[in-house]
């Protein structure tokens, strides 16, 4: 009897850790109208007011239509992150010196 509880309580910690994870929602998404000012394989350039945002472009990338440059064309994208550099502490956080 022992063990069915311990087997149980087991499986439902598991089940709890994977049901967490499985629900992260992925990042926001955005979107970006303008005309096709490029497009190459992995790449889409596209000019929003004086502005142009270069966008990557990868086999999975769906596109609905012919794109080709100066069509005027609306990108939804995900921001990811490729790299993080993590600063030290700036010298105010430091604890404060000891008055004599």
């Amino acid at each position: 009897m022992r063990e069915t509880l311990r087997f149980l309580a087991a499986l439902a910690f598991a089940a709890a850790l994977l049901t967490g994870s499985a629900l992260a929602a992925p990042p926001r998404t955005y979107q970006v109208t303008g005309p096709v000012l490029s497009v190459t394989d992995d790449l889409i350039v596209v000019q929003k007011g004086q502005d142009k945002w270069e966008i990557a472009r990868t086999p999975d990338t769906k596109v609905t239509g012919e794109l080709k440059v100066g069509a005027k064309v609306t990108i939804e994208y995900r921001m990811t992150a490729t790299g993080v550099d993590v600063k030290p502490a700036a010298a105010a956080a430091k604890a404060p010196a000891k008055k004599k």
